[in-house]
């Protein structure tokens, strides 16, 4: 595992051996994936192909990609909020973040990227409020000794909602401006 300072960032080329930082362009169509427990890699990488659109993969350990030059992987510390921090940072209006946390999925929003959940669901400027208050509410009830439960789990139906509005929310990422 490579670790330099908070972040280190490694994009390995065909052979498996060339090493070179990955930093997406700005102005550049880009997928960013907030990829620890991320159930839906395979899916991006397919859209993410069928598209030509470059994704990184952001981790706070090693997580294997396909031998693609369009993916690259990004190992942040193991700093708290590492690697939301790092998405953050790059989002940007022409990025699609893939993301099922919430806060990171609202400093996306801010900076003008795209969010989607592992699950189809679209973040947006007018949905992030309630979802940010119902986390709130979630985390005070915890807080306060109540067994709330975990989220549903993940099914055959949510990772076909997921590939639906990956593949429009990519479309939409790659019109004109």
């Amino acid at each position: 595992m490579i670790r330099i300072g908070v972040v280190a960032s490694v994009r390995l080329a065909r052979d498996k051996t060339h090493m070179s930082p990955a930093q997406p362009e700005p102005s550049a169509p880009a997928i960013l994936v907030d990829a620890d427990a991320c159930p839906v890699k395979d899916e991006v990488y397919r859209v993410a192909e069928r598209y030509g659109v470059a994704v990184t993969i952001v981790a706070n350990s090693f997580i294997r990609i396909p031998d693609d030059p369009l993916i690259s992987r990004v190992i942040v510390s193991d700093g708290f909020d590492a690697a939301d921090d790092w998405i953050a940072e790059q989002a940007h209006e022409r990025a699609l973040v893939i993301t099922a946390d919430i806060l990171l999925a609202e400093r996306c929003l801010e900076a003008g990227a795209a969010v989607l959940s592992p699950k189809g669901t679209a973040f947006t400027e007018n949905s992030i409020g309630g979802a940010v208050a119902t986390r709130a509410i979630m985390v005070d009830l915890t807080a306060g000794g109540e067994q709330i439960g975990g989220p549903a789990p993940f099914t055959r139906a949510d990772r076909s909602r997921f590939l639906q509005a990956m593949d429009a929310a990519t479309r939409r990422l790659l019109r004109p401006r």
